[in-house]
């Protein structure tokens, strides 16, 4: 059962990227951190959780956690959980583009190849985002 103090954010993997899932996991946790998603003191799901939700090895969650822990993004307390911390993470215009640029041209290039044309794409995510919006 999952613990109601754990913020659940929508993790996902791109196995076609070439980055390795433990550092597309830092990247979110980053972003969402600086984006205000996830705030000081709040709860990342655990290891074997997360691993069990995005199907993958709890070895490879566990490095990314590692890899933030030594960064002072979060912190480990044994038998609790794992937390934010109060470091401050920050994104700059230009590694959010590049960020948005990949996935926007993976996908752009998937759904070409299936026959919808930019314009398509375009209507239909406009249309989604009004969805979202009310």
């Amino acid at each position: 059962m999952a613990d109601a103090n754990v913020k659940k954010l929508e993790f996902s993997l791109d196995p076609k990227s070439g980055v390795p899932f433990y550092k597309q996991i830092i990247l979110q946790i980053e972003m969402a951190i600086a984006d205000g998603r996830l705030m000081k003191g709040e709860q990342l799901p655990t290891v074997r959780g997360l691993a069990v939700d995005l199907r993958i090895n709890p070895n490879t969650v566990a490095r990314a956690y590692n890899e933030l822990e030594i960064r002072g993004i979060v912190m480990t307390q044994q038998g609790t959980g794992t937390f934010i911390s109060g470091r401050k993470v920050e994104l700059d215009a230009i590694r959010r583009e590049e960020i948005l640029a990949g996935l926007t041209r993976t996908f752009i290039s998937k759904a070409g190849s299936y026959g919808f044309t930019l314009e398509e794409v375009i209507n239909y995510l406009k249309d989604l985002g009004s969805e979202i919006d009310q």
